[in-house]
């Protein structure tokens, strides 16, 4: 079926670490084409060496999309994404250029790539209720809670990641269903548009010291400094950008409660972890092809090439 005014899109997917901005640049500059950002965290203002963003160079090279667009204290949700990156999507292609959509945010690619599921607004009394569980009883209270109402989200979501569970309680409680299940039966109408998704893979291992080596470069850029100026500029180290992998741990450091020797292992230790979420997302998606990154990298070329061809 053909998608939303025939507009195609180059899907990079992956874990991170897995080269996906540099795979991107690399087929923007072969198939002149533009970037979007599909990763949550680089949409951030000042938050440039713990996100991993396009270096400078890269940014030099080829138009990027949806960086630096809202700081630290701002919201800026899936819906925000879907509406910033339709706007775009449409103007690059009335310029006749290539669209390559690159990111970890498997939320933010199907939201794109399928439509939003109708769910119900936040509601502030409810979440300030499961905020008080988690400061009194921890975010394992709110995990088993969830475990008990929607064992599905429960499996799927990490114990930690206290916004997701307060929202699939939250959904769950307005609407008396799970958000599961709201999901399972969401069909998401018509395709919005043509796309290939392409998943970068490689062995567990080599993933892996990726993920160890590109926490060294950061600490070795000044991603303990970024930390300190973000908190110098005001940013509460309870805010949600502030309280993602890596910001989170060193603002824990600066608050004396983590030893610097200790903190740096403990980034690397649930990068690891955050790698392996992101593949068990995205192995449930039938529709990427993964292919070998970087030996096969030929492959995706010629793959990208047929496809815009």
């Amino acid at each position: 079926m053909p998608g939303k005014q025939g507009i195609k899109l180059v899907i990079v997917q992956g874990p991170t670490a897995s080269g996906k901005s540099e795979l991107a640049v690399r087929l923007a500059e072969q198939f002149s084409g533009e970037i979007i950002n599909a990763d949550s965290m680089q949409v951030y203002r000042s938050m440039d060496i713990g996100t991993a963003k396009p270096s400078a160079d890269q940014r030099r090279r080829v138009p990027h999309h949806l960086l630096d667009i809202v700081d630290p204290d701002q919201t800026f949700s899936v819906a925000d994404f879907c509406r910033e990156a339709e706007a775009i999507i449409s103007d690059i292609a009335r310029r006749g250029k290539n669209i390559i959509v690159c990111g970890g945010t498997g939320l933010y690619i199907r939201a794109l790539t399928k439509g939003l599921m109708d769910s119900p607004a936040g509601d502030a009394a409810l979440r300030s209720e499961f905020k008080d569980l988690a400061i009194r009883e921890g975010n394992g209270a709110l995990h088993r809670r969830l475990a008990e109402v929607d064992p599905v989200s429960a499996k799927r979501i990490h114990p930690n990641d206290q916004f997701r569970i307060i929202r699939a309680l939250e959904v769950c409680q307005l609407t008396g269903r799970p958000i599961s299940e709201l999901r399972g039966e969401h069909q998401f109408g018509t395709l919005r548009y043509d796309y290939r998704k392409i998943g970068l893979s490689m062995d567990r291992e080599s993933l892996y010291r990726n993920v160890d080596n590109r926490v060294d470069l950061m600490i070795g850029q000044g991603f303990l400094e970024e930390v300190k100026a973000l908190l110098a500029a005001g940013y509460s180290s309870n805010l949600k950008p502030m309280r993602s992998l890596g910001y989170r741990q060193l603002c824990n450091y600066l608050e004396g409660d983590i030893p610097f020797e200790d903190v740096i292992q403990y980034i690397k230790r649930d990068t690891r972890r955050y790698a392996k979420r992101q593949l068990t997302w995205f192995n449930q998606d039938p529709e990427i092809k993964w292919i070998e990154y970087p030996e096969n990298v030929a492959i995706i070329e010629h793959i990208v090439n047929d496809y815009f061809d």
